[in-house]
């Protein structure tokens, strides 16, 4: 007889959780050697694929707390990876912008995520890797569509 316990960790919820968990955290400790967290590599990652871009749209598209993104904005800056100026089009707003520094911080962060990901896929033949990388791109998919 199985226990309640057994039958949650054969449940796929379960697994995913514990593995993106040890895939995050293998991640953030990567990218601690630049100074970052993982929400500020991903805060200078849209700035960068965005920016320009105003702290309330980056807020939205991370979906982070505007309290929140003040702070990793400020981090951020004070490290000299992201501009904060008025916005062009209205300077109400700040306009955020990633330094080259920011983007030579951001290809070292990358790296640094790719290493740690080969790393947690290891146990897994190339083209296993491949198979739980569009199966895991499928489900992804299938949670984004509407119902």
């Amino acid at each position: 007889m199985t226990s309640d316990f057994q039958r949650i960790q054969s449940l796929p919820t379960w697994l995913l959780g514990r593995v993106a968990a040890r895939g995050r955290g293998m991640v953030a400790d990567a990218i601690a050697a630049e100074g970052l967290k993982l929400m500020h590599h991903a805060v200078l990652a849209a700035t960068a694929e965005y920016g320009p871009v105003t702290q309330a749209d980056l807020g939205r598209r991370l979906a982070v707390d505007p309290k929140d993104m003040v702070g990793i904005l400020n981090h951020l800056q004070e490290q000299g990876l992201v501009l904060r100026s008025p916005h062009p089009s209205d300077r109400r707003k700040n306009a955020v912008t990633v330094t080259s520094e920011g983007v030579a911080v951001l290809l070292r962060c990358g790296a640094l995520a790719e290493v740690a990901n080969a790393e947690l896929l290891a146990p897994l033949t190339p083209d296993e890797g491949k198979q739980l990388m569009a199966l895991l791109t499928r489900l992804q998919g299938a949670a984004e569509s509407p119902a």
